[in-house]
């Protein structure tokens, strides 16, 4: 399954245009449906991929992708829960992460909703829908608890009371303003709250869209934004929408061209993706053979046998032993027999904790 983003923002911040980028998308960013979001995908370039494929020479390559959804629409309107608007926040809410864009860009042609271009005001203004967006959801939640616990029976009663508790905890620090994902929740807490999809407790990636004539100080921009608004779970970068955009549909030779022009030390959509991985805390690993060379995108910390699991749940319950080798010294090895013949190949158990660039294969019996 790829990773999945869902693109907020307010209304003339160049949404789309960045969806366009990311995607090398061709969505028009001068109108939009909201019953037909913009829905697209991009493939994780990773270099270790290429050169495991270079070494099996399998028939396939598969990188890892990230599948991103451009809500064209307020959230505070999408809180309304009904008709279209709610299927467009149930979606936002199975997204693995939100990627905010705001607006730093001077455009005459386009004037901004507030009459003035204010990043950082435009920032704290998408983390208020997003909170407006929980707080509505905890509202309609409470009014149901109060007829739940009256027809509730007595033992029935301390688990309503203390959901409603937690409820109103939140409810209280989102009127603060502070989001959910800065909260300390206990683990029973998390799981008790994970089914509401709330999306300020969603990692935030805030996407400053800035102008080619503020290319030079973009970094200037990105540091000082962050200090004032990253936390845990929010990170910022600054991407030139408009010409990411016109790049990403450039052949590679003369889009690397052009960024070697302004000075672009690597493609908008790869800074996104690396940015939202260390966000999400993902890392890769890879499988091999003569069919196909696949990346699979997981969260670190995860074990073999739940890694064995995102290919096939069957391999996940058969699950005998995991062949690994970390792509380094498989890179120096030549392949895998010669890396089994160094003594390079290790044998791991169920509990194993997958590293970032292990190339692995596991043997199950079902």
């Amino acid at each position: 399954m790829s990773v999945g983003i869902g693109i907020v923002g307010l209304a003339k911040s160049g949404r789309t245009t960045i969806f366009n980028a990311l995607t090398r998308g061709r969505a028009n960013t001068g109108v939009y449906t909201p019953e037909a979001p913009h829905i697209g995908s991009s493939r994780v370039q990773d270099p270790r991929l290429a050169a495991l494929a270079a070494q099996t020479k399998p028939e396939k390559i598969t990188p890892a992708e990230v599948r991103y959804l451009d809500i064209g629409t307020s959230v505070k309107s999408l809180a309304q829960d009904t008709g279209i608007s709610g299927q467009l926040l149930n979606q936002l809410s199975n997204t693995d992460a939100i990627a905010d864009v705001v607006r730093a860009f001077t455009d005459d042609s386009i004037p901004h909703i507030e009459n003035s271009v204010d990043a950082a005001r435009d920032i704290a203004t998408m983390d208020l829908e997003l909170a407006f967006s929980d707080l509505a959801i905890i509202e309609r939640r409470l009014k149901r608890m109060e007829t739940l616990f009256k027809k509730a029976r007595s033992d029935e009663r301390q688990h309503i009371h203390r959901e409603q508790e937690l409820l109103l905890r939140i409810k209280a620090a989102l009127e603060q303003e502070t989001p959910v994902r800065e909260l300390s929740l206990t683990t029973d807490e998390a799981k008790a709250i994970a089914t509401y999809q709330f999306l300020s407790a969603k990692p935030l990636l805030t996407i400053v869209n800035i102008g080619e004539d503020q290319l030079p100080r973009a970094k200037a921009l990105e540091e000082e934004l962050s200090q004032r608004f990253a936390r845990p779970g929010h990170r910022l970068i600054t991407l030139c929408g408009k010409l990411e955009m016109e790049l990403a549909q450039l052949d590679e030779e003369t889009a690397e061209a052009c960024r070697a022009e302004f000075c672009l030390d690597e493609p908008g959509l790869d800074k996104a993706i690396k940015a939202s991985y260390e966000l999400l805390g993902l890392i890769t690993f890879f499988t091999t053979g003569s069919d196909e060379v696949k990346a699979w995108s997981i969260q670190s910390g995860t074990t073999a046998l739940k890694a064995a699991g995102k290919i096939h749940t069957d391999i996940e319950r058969g699950f005998i032993r995991a062949e690994v080798i970390s792509f380094s010294d498989l890179a120096k090895s030549g392949s895998l027999a010669e890396g089994r013949k160094h003594g390079l190949l290790r044998l791991e158990g169920k509990s194993y904790i997958v590293q970032d660039g292990d190339v692995i294969t596991f043997l199950f019996n079902v």
